[in-house]
């Protein structure tokens, strides 16, 4: 089992890699919209405190499935490879909309299978998070 850290994706906020290749399958741990080297996260505002004043899901999900890319690319495999995606939001009623339109953007030539669930929080202030499988050559070590 080989652990992936890709060094252009955002640092994980917690002990795990941002994905591990066991055999032809990849797996990738959750990944969100923040960007790499800051705590700072496209399309959202906070306050003083840390907390969210307001956000955009359109920039969050532009950047979130730009870290998912960046992951791929690092494990060797790619957008592609994708078989399995699912997608955590935390405001299902407001966002799904936008979202739906956004992920179709990005999948209109591979479509992996999809679940998508509400979630009441995420660990950093952010409106997605994916979680990913994809398929890789196994000698891609």
């Amino acid at each position: 089992m080989n652990k992936v850290m890709a060094d252009q994706a955002p640092e994980p906020v917690g002990l795990y890699p941002h994905a591990r290749q066991v055999g032809h399958l990849l797996f990738l741990s959750g990944v969100g919209p923040r960007s790499k080297g800051t705590k700072e996260i496209p399309g959202v505002t906070l306050d003083s405190d840390g907390n969210i004043t307001d956000y955009c899901i359109e920039t969050q999900c532009h950047s979130v499935f730009k870290n998912v890319k960046l992951v791929l690319e690092a494990s060797g495999a790619d957008w592609s490879d994708l078989v399995d995606v699912t997608v955590f939001l935390t405001n299902m009623k407001d966002d799904f909309k936008t979202y739906n339109k956004v992920y179709a953007e990005y999948f209109a030539e591979n479509q992996p299978c999809r679940t998508t669930v509400e979630i009441n929080a995420l660990p950093t202030p952010i409106a997605i998070e994916l979680k990913c499988i994809a398929t890789i050559n196994a000698n891609n070590e």
